[in-house]
């Protein structure tokens, strides 16, 4: 599998990295510890050698107590840290039914020691501000960036959820390496941003490549998740949303039987071949899906598959999680 760098840092990574958040976040009851832990080093194990994680990825243990994915991470990764690339994020509080943001240079700071002391490292590989926050200029952001940057505390940095004004405006105080957009077929409204991420030489990183999970084809609107699951109440699975993206399932499950693999896996491989540039993030707790999802890396699309699937994708409209 050919490695893949993050910005201009020298920092290279597989082609396919592992989003934590579920183990401990967004999926009904957070794993316990000993198994989110197995698993993470598991997946190194399989080859994974980029880790994603936040600061406000946190859930209810079975005992009642909070369960940190830093904690997580950090507890797998420890004795192997010179040998993987850990991102975690700043700038997002999650307040009952609403974020609440805050990327005030204090808070960036006193963030990062928190997630420094959670993942048991000295610096962060990939600092991402998490959402952005009206309240605080790009360029006094990206200026905290850089202190941090030339303090050795952080290797890179990099915004979630970003628009082109935003990113141009910090990349121009501290060059950006990484963005981390949600990305797959049912959620193309960033590839706006592809040209400047050719431009500035930026990674584009992408959340939920497969909807969610609807794109693997093993989910329908009569599937029962945990309480705590936001699928629960998403678009995409429910019947309307569901019956919208009928068409590009059979799509999927069609060219997924002539590639010889799985709909998840096609999913995430028309991305991956179509950008030199993206590295998507699934999440998984179970062992197959983590053999499955990294696999992706290794499955060739030709230009022109690409293209037959993006010609269909513009003739349909989906009802997804995280639209415009």
């Amino acid at each position: 599998m050919k490695k893949r760098q993050i910005g201009k840092t020298g920092i290279y990574v597989n082609t396919v990295g592992l989003g934590c958040m579920g183990f401990s976040h967004a999926y009904g009851m957070a794993e316990d510890k000993d198994t989110a832990v197995h698993m993470i080093r598991k997946a190194y194990a399989l080859g994974y050698d980029f880790f994603d994680t936040a600061e406000c990825y946190t859930g209810e243990n079975a005992d009642g107590t909070i369960s940190y994915n830093e904690e997580l991470v950090g507890t797998a990764l420890k004795d192997i840290r010179d040998k993987v690339i850990i991102a975690t994020k700043f700038g997002v509080q999650h307040k009952g039914d609403h974020l609440e943001l805050d990327s005030s240079p204090q808070t960036i700071r006193k963030s990062l020691e928190g997630s420094l002391e959670k993942l048991q490292t000295s610096y962060i590989d990939l600092y991402y501000q998490h959402r952005i926050d009206p309240k605080v200029e790009p360029e006094v952001v990206a200026g905290v960036m850089k202190e941090l940057i030339a303090e050795g505390k952080i290797k890179a940095w990099g915004i979630s959820e970003v628009n082109e004004d935003y990113l141009r405006r910090a990349h121009a105080v501290c060059p950006v390496s990484a963005i981390q957009n949600r990305y797959s077929m049912m959620a193309r409204w960033h590839e706006n941003l592809f040209s400047v991420c050719e431009e500035l030489g930026i990674t584009y990183v992408a959340f939920s490549p497969m909807a969610n999970g609807l794109l693997t084809g093993q989910f329908t609107p009569e599937s029962k998740f945990e309480k705590g699951d936001f699928r629960n109440s998403m678009p995409q699975y429910q019947a309307e949303g569901y019956k919208k993206a009928q068409a590009l399932l059979a799509l999927l499950k069609d060219m997924a039987n002539q590639k010889n693999c799985t709909m998840a896996q096609l999913s995430m491989a028309w991305m991956i071949c179509k950008k030199d540039f993206i590295i998507p993030i699934p999440g998984s707790r179970k062992e197959n899906r983590l053999t499955e999802n990294f696999n992706s890396g290794n499955i060739e699309l030709t230009a022109q598959e690409i293209k037959r699937i993006d010609d269909s994708l513009d003739t349909m409209d989906f009802a997804v999680f995280g639209g415009h």
